[in-house]
């Protein structure tokens, strides 16, 4: 087998992408998408006969342009849904990012979106960055039973405070967080065991398994297969397509390397609004990657606005 045949033997693969021809090919379990994902499906060719269909109906209906990017990311969702067995993630707007009321009235939205079209909240995961507003939204949605990912995580603080929250999944930014270390050392690169966006998810992972915690640790953001393969054994990994062909390609040994049966019996710890605040002021990187992402994320979402609605006009 090859590198990314023996991962799926220990990982669930999600893909990265929310490109229609690259979800057929690679056949992952999940999708994840975000608005940066989103804005590559509006210029896919696989896609242009939705697209076309969406913005259309929209104007017609007499939609503004930020009313058809909400209906036109689930539109996209949801056939990716037809092609993947499990879930599609869907991102909560980042500007609600420090809103918990308005996050969980959006997310509702989408589910009634999806509902629409015949496509009920079991297959949908609500994305939201894990911000403390976020992740109250979040432990909302799951008490109604909308199951939720939480995105943009950099450090165990926010890790704990999901779990704590009851979240369905969540998505620890792996190299984003190398990115920050890599400027802030100023390193070129780093041996896989030595990868501080590694290290963090091992850690997030060995926190849940010792504590027995349900919440689904999804490694993202990955910069190069040796991330992946560093990571193998973990819940769920979502990687871009040209990484899995990277991994497809490689005819090497897959080590496992996460496992719920090593975990190392670290203690729980209480996180309370304070303690969050407290501990994700004190790490540097941890607080500006999330509002990094936060500002990117929304830029993404203003140009797909821009994008509808030039074409609409």
């Amino acid at each position: 087998m090859n590198v990314l045949e023996q991962l799926r033997e220990m990982t669930v693969v999600v893909a990265d992408t929310g490109e229609v021809e690259a979800v057929k090919s690679w056949q992952p379990v999940d999708c994840t998408t975000n608005p940066s994902l989103v804005l590559g499906a509006l210029k896919d060719p696989a896609s242009a006969d939705l697209i076309e269909r969406e913005l259309a109906a929209g104007k017609a209906a007499g939609l503004s342009a930020e009313q058809v990017v909400d209906v036109l990311t689930v539109a996209v969702g949801a056939e990716l849904t037809a092609l993947v067995p499990g879930r599609v993630s869907t991102e909560v707007d980042a500007c609600l990012s420090f809103d918990t009321e308005k996050s969980v009235e959006r997310a509702l939205q989408i589910i009634a979106e999806y509902e629409k079209r015949g496509i009920g909240r079991e297959r949908i995961l609500i994305k939201l960055a894990s911000t403390w507003e976020g992740i109250r939204a979040a432990q909302i949605l799951q008490e109604q039973g909308i199951d939720c990912n939480l995105t943009l995580l950099f450090c165990q603080a926010q890790a704990i405070a999901a779990a704590d929250a009851g979240a369905f999944l969540i998505s620890p930014f792996v190299g984003r967080i190398t990115d920050w270390y890599k400027k802030a050392e100023g390193r070129d690169s780093y041996a896989p065991d030595e990868d501080p966006g590694v290290q963090s998810v091992r850690r997030i992972y060995d926190y849940y398994k010792s504590n027995g915690i349900e919440t689904v640790v999804m490694g993202a953001s990955f910069r190069n297969i040796e991330q992946i393969k560093a990571l193998a054994g973990c819940d769920r990994l979502t990687i871009a397509p040209k990484l899995l062909q990277a991994l497809a390609d490689d005819s090497g040994e897959l080590k496992r390397e996460l496992d719920p049966a090593k975990a190392s019996g670290v203690a729980p710890v209480k996180m309370d609004e304070a303690s969050f605040r407290w501990q994700l002021n004190a790490d540097p990187m941890a607080t500006e990657k999330l509002a990094e992402g936060i500002r990117n994320f929304d830029a993404d979402h203003q140009k797909l606005i821009a994008m509808v609605r030039e074409r609409m006009a």
